[in-house]
């Protein structure tokens, strides 16, 4: 499956094809992820899980810079998240999260996976929503997360260990414990530019 919004390269499945619909009067994209369904390498040693699919498009060459308003609806439960992701493969990936925590608060969340996944969690989000973005800045990538769009707080820098002409950057929803999860991204941007700095708020 195909699907195209305003703005980007077209978008394909990471994994098995998912539940997306587009409102293409707002241009809000909505995922609904089956109950049961995760990215995780466990650093324990635990069964690694990627039932979860990514609607995703290429990395370009050179930088870039993907945002959105991401929303999780509706009662959660732990896990439950909506994220911007990178992918590779099952053992070389990454997200951004907006993710309900076992004390049944949401928070920004970022895992990255080389071979084993480096699970943090960060600040906690008032509300049900939070603006997340992700770029490319040479061979690494920044996560960022917002309240307004406008001030940039700073997550962390990392980068996949893999060819970038492997790494595709897109939208996932996770269930990992519930029955499912609906996560609507809204004010979707894109753009091929640099950040000046990553930690300036910008």
């Amino acid at each position: 499956m195909t699907l195209s919004l305003p703005g980007l390269p077209p978008l394909h499945w990471t994994g098995v094809d998912g539940d997306a619909a587009l409102d293409e009067l707002t241009g809000a994209l909505t995922l609904r992820a089956a109950g049961g369904v995760d990215w995780t390498n466990d650093a324990t040693g635990g069964p690694a899980q990627h039932a979860a699919t990514a609607l995703a498009f290429p990395t370009p060459e050179g930088d870039f810079v993907l945002s959105a308003r991401v929303r999780v609806l509706g009662p959660r439960s732990t896990f439950d998240a909506g994220a911007l992701a990178l992918w590779s493969s099952p053992d070389r990936w990454a997200k951004l999260c907006n993710e309900y925590s076992p004390q049944g608060e949401a928070m920004v969340v970022s895992v990255v996976t080389n071979d084993f996944s480096d699970d943090a969690n960060g600040p906690l989000i008032p509300g049900d929503a939070v603006f997340l973005r992700v770029a490319r800045t040479g061979p690494a990538y920044a996560f960022h997360f917002s309240l307004d769009a406008e001030s940039w707080h700073f997550v962390r820098l990392l980068r996949v260990d893999a060819a970038s002409s492997t790494v595709s950057v897109g939208f996932l929803a996770q269930a990992p414990l519930g029955d499912g999860a609906t996560v609507v991204f809204d004010e979707i941007a894109y753009a091929r530019r640099s950040l000046a700095d990553l930690r300036d708020l910008s």
